[in-house]
């Protein structure tokens, strides 16, 4: 089982590794057909690559022109597949935290063997929930079978029992808003999200909403109802919280080599100006 997992890792990250190949050539393409829309003379640094990369210009069409490597996409079966979740803490956690999430009892099983047993069980997503002193103060999610692995951490959370609502917990699956997350680290977030809520149906009246402010994004969860005079009306059921995106990784979370695809660094002098998300 090692081997095969260590092996199809090793095909992923080949895979992966093609991606950039890819974009390096669909962005050349992109400068040659601007160049010659605009009417401008190829750059320098195309020219030796000009008749190559004409002749595959001219063989795209509406589907190929912008075509990534699908099978390299980690986030693929978004909206195909209904992801399948483990939610789980760490070890002894507190009254607190347990009203926070309802998760499985991890006992005393570390992280690779977590991972392990969520991919024999074709977990799609695993998510570890920590705690300081009674407060969760992060949460890691990680994909699989291969990854990525996203850092967050947790802050200002209020749990539904704080919350003045005289309203149930909905079963329908919700439908997702994101607001403010346009930047390719951005969308890279969206995804990360998105993967882990199943499609509502158009009539659901659960909404979870990520709203991101200054690279925090606060996470809201309300329903909407009508009511006599056929108003509109929105519910908040909780919890409610913020999140701050610190890192990204390139592998599962068991893997401590993984290579770093994000990383925060709060302390540089530009990290105040920055807008990542």
């Amino acid at each position: 089982m090692l081997k095969r997992t260590a092996r199809l890792r090793r095909e992923y990250i080949y895979k992966k590794s093609l991606r950039t190949k890819e974009a390096l050539i669909n962005q050349r393409k992109r400068l040659i057909k601007q160049a010659e829309l605009e009417g401008k003379p190829i750059p320098t640094e195309l020219r030796y690559h000009e008749k190559e990369l004409s002749r595959e210009i001219e063989l795209d069409d509406e589907e190929t022109a912008e075509a990534g490597l699908g099978i390299d996409d980690e986030y693929a079966d978004i909206g195909v597949k209904d992801p399948k979740i483990v939610i789980t803490t760490s070890r002894d956690p507190s009254s607190r935290l347990l009203q926070f999430v309802k998760r499985i009892n991890r006992g005393s099983h570390v992280i690779p063997e977590l991972i392990d047993a969520c991919r024999t069980a074709d977990v799609t997503d695993l998510i570890i929930i920590h705690e300081h002193r009674g407060e969760p103060d992060g949460m890691i999610v990680s994909h699989l079978p291969y990854g990525p692995t996203s850092y967050f951490g947790i802050v200002n959370t209020v749990l539904r029992h704080d919350i003045e609502t005289h309203s149930t917990m909905p079963e329908e699956y919700p439908h997702l808003i994101f607001h403010n997350l346009k930047t390719p680290l951005g969308i890279r977030v969206r995804n990360v999200l998105q993967a882990l809520f199943p499609v509502p149906k158009p009539d659901s009246k659960r909404i979870v909403t990520f709203f991101n402010q200054d690279d925090y994004i606060s996470f809201r969860h309300h329903k909407h109802s009508r009511d006599e005079k056929g108003e509109v009306v929105l519910e908040e059921i909780g919890p409610r919280f913020e999140m701050r995106l610190f890192k990204i990784t390139l592998g599962t979370a068991d893997i401590k080599e993984a290579d770093v695809e994000f990383e925060l660094k709060p302390y540089m002098n530009t990290a105040k100006k920055a807008k990542l998300l």
